[in-house]
């Protein structure tokens, strides 16, 4: 049997000195509680993981499909709805959910992802260092996990000081995110799921677009078809790029039209049960140049032998450099840009990544992206896309369509 989420943090706060752990991040909140049909994009939720017992807090409008989901999940978390404000981290409400929270064990520990680990000069308003202003506990600390700006930081740990004055702030790095980076065997099936809509898109959008169509109608269409066939949402805007706006990886679909021997790059994904797919593919309206073709062999091959390197062990950096050497060898030497992949869950960005300020490696249940890209300003962008799991040995490709070249 899998080791719970939650138990998952406790292991990781005891290892950290932490004595427990509050989490504001609604994504990392879903996760850890493996709540469906409770969240939206909405910051009203705070969690509160104690040495034996889990606390959310919540309001009214979730308290209900809250504690459904929770007597489903076997009741290992309590789901609080008292009206005490929480939002962006309102002082006083804050306090006094820890305060009671945290009685019966005296101590609580938590993360502050945006508030600075050096200290910081004093700005307009006079606050001074954040470690001025970080209480330091008689007996716990408290570190807190959302992008707060610091000027709320500083005054939530100026105002927890007084009002729960056994509980001090510590700030983190991604410490909810790391765990995330390790997908289980029920996100794996889900991830999986998400892509197999992905894959039917393709097929479907492959058939549709034809030259005189503009880029915004097959994002339409696209799209359309993602959530007539199981999926929640798209897992982020697709991109529909046709001609020389593919030499931007984050072309906005718009109103120039499709034409015969442009090649056009769609890159979209689908959500499924709150996770996540992303893939690319390049088509060609019509017989590719030979400079596209040779882009397209390139972008392939580099794809290719990354995917056959990615097992644990290997870092984010090895990954991306090995893609970088083969555009290179092709003649193709700094026209990517962008770091080679990603992680993929409930977010569309995750940890881990494969880039060269990655130095880590990887392990099993690392779920990551790889789409290596040639852009040419002025000229036509194209990538290839998908997205997989590191296994013990390897890596297993969610992405079931073809690397062959679509030739419309």
């Amino acid at each position: 049997m899998e080791e719970s989420r939650i138990a998952r943090l406790r292991k990781a706060c005891a290892q950290a000195g932490f004595d427990a752990f509050l989490v504001r991040d609604t994504s990392n909140i879903r996760w850890l509680t493996g709540f469906d049909g409770v969240f939206d994009d909405e910051d009203a939720h705070a969690l509160l993981a104690l040495p034996a017992a889990a606390r959310l807090h919540t309001d009214s409008r979730y308290a209900e499909a809250a504690r459904r989901a929770a007597q489903a999940a076997g009741g290992a978390v309590e789901v609080d709805d008292a009206r005490v404000a929480h939002a962006r981290f309102a002082a006083e409400g804050m306090a006094a959910f820890l305060k009671e929270a945290a009685t019966d064990s005296g101590t609580a520990a938590a993360e502050a992802e945006a508030a600075p680990v050096a200290p910081a000069p004093a700005d307009a308003a006079g606050a001074g260092s954040a470690d001025e202003l970080v209480p330091v506990a008689e007996a716990a600390t408290l570190g807190i996990e959302d992008a707060i700006a610091l000027r709320e930081y500083r005054a939530l740990s100026k105002e927890l000081a007084k009002r729960v004055p056994r509980v001090s702030l510590r700030e983190t790095d991604g410490f909810v995110q790391k765990l995330r980076a390790v997908k289980d065997a029920a996100e794996i099936a889900r991830l999986q799921a998400a892509q197999a809509v992905a894959d039917a898109a393709f097929a479907h959008i492959a058939a549709f677009m034809r030259p005189g169509m503009t880029e915004r109608e097959v994002q339409v269409e696209l799209e359309d078809f993602m959530r007539r066939h199981g999926a929640e949402d798209v897992a982020f805007p697709s991109i529909v790029a046709t001609g020389a706006n593919g030499a931007s990886p984050h072309a906005v679909p718009g109103e120039t039209r499709l034409e015969a021997g442009q090649c056009v790059v769609m890159d979209f994904g689908a959500k499924v049960q709150g996770y996540c797919s992303d893939m690319t593919r390049t088509v060609f309206l019509g017989e590719p140049s030979p400079r596209t073709r040779a882009a397209y062999e390139t972008i392939r091959q580099a794809n290719e032998q990354v995917e056959k390197l990615l097992a644990p062990g290997v870092t984010g950096k090895q990954a991306h450099e090995l893609a970088e050497r083969v555009l290179a060898e092709a003649g193709f030497a700094g026209k990517m840009g962008h770091a080679l992949g990603h992680g993929v869950g409930l977010d569309i960005h995750e940890e881990p990544l494969l880039a060269p300020r990655n130095p880590l490696p990887l392990e099993p249940g690392n779920v990551v992206t790889v789409e290596p890209g040639v852009y040419l300003p002025g000229e036509f962008g194209m990538r290839l896309e998908d997205f997989g799991v590191i296994t013990e040995d390897g890596f297993m490709v969610f992405t079931k369509s073809s690397h062959e070249m679509v030739i419309l």
